[in-house]
């Protein structure tokens, strides 16, 4: 993403409504579908500024890669962590065989080879592992947003379900979410469009009404992580390695 995207980020992710709201949803959804009950290795995939590691850092050790220099240092300024930089499939070293929970919170999305990059991140798991993913949803729904925030892609269920089977997974648990506003989001993308006023779509609300679609955001967190959402702006998935065949 271009360095004004990730200082707009850097701005606004600790009070932004999404931000807040999405935390809410992924801590819920580690705490239902985390491999293990005992602290647990963790790789976070994309760290972007590294609003999430604090919230990681509750279910055990965490590690982060982050490509874009100037965010990497942000990141590494706000948590002191040590962040790799380097991009998937094949330009990061990480040791095989390690980590217990890999996350990737908006990330794959923007990896050309999304496929070859899970099917990396694959060698990385420990015995046991799993991959939790969010990725946008709702491809007729592109609009500015994906554009400004280079996107090379919004997800179907059967195009995300498609390209962990195609990189060795199962998907265990799935849901949209961001679906109790979906119709004001949609709403609103689609005025722009029509208007030709198209924008990020990361300008915060006033503080009432960012609390209220904070709340409203949130409180889907219990139905994304226990049962399924059949619509939303976004998508939720937990993926398990699917062990090979052995010889005979």
């Amino acid at each position: 993403m271009d360095r004004a995207v990730y200082d707009r980020m850097a701005e606004i992710d600790r009070d932004h409504w999404w931000f807040v709201g999405r935390r809410r949803i992924v801590t819920e959804l580690l705490r239902k579908h985390r491999p293990a009950e005992r602290p647990l290795k963790i790789l976070e995939v994309g760290c972007g500024t590294g609003s999430n590691i604090a919230m990681l850092q509750q279910f055990g050790q965490v590690d982060a890669i982050e490509p874009d220099d100037h965010a990497r240092a942000f990141a590494a300024q706000r948590t002191g962590l040590a962040i790799k930089g380097g991009y998937l499939p094949d330009g990061v070293a990480l040791e095989d065989g390690y980590y217990d929970l890999i996350v990737l919170f908006d990330v794959l999305e923007h990896i050309p080879a999304d496929r070859e990059a899970l099917v990396a991140l694959k060698a990385k798991l420990a015995p046991g592992g799993r991959i939790i993913v969010t990725v946008p949803a709702a491809p007729w729904l592109w609009s500015a947003h994906d554009v400004a925030h280079h996107h090379q892609r919004r997800y179907t269920e059967r195009t995300l379900t498609d390209v962990f089977a195609n990189a060795g997974f199962r998907i265990s648990h799935r849901s949209h979410f961001n679906s109790l506003l979906f119709p004001l989001i949609v709403a609103v993308r689609g005025i722009g469009k029509l208007t030709g006023r198209e924008g990020g779509d990361d300008a915060t609300p006033p503080a009432p009404v960012n609390a209220l679609l904070a709340r409203l955001f949130g409180a889907e967190r219990h139905m994304v992580t226990r049962a399924y959402l059949p619509f939303g702006i976004s998508l939720a998935a937990v993926a398990v390695p699917v062990e090979e065949p052995r010889a005979a």
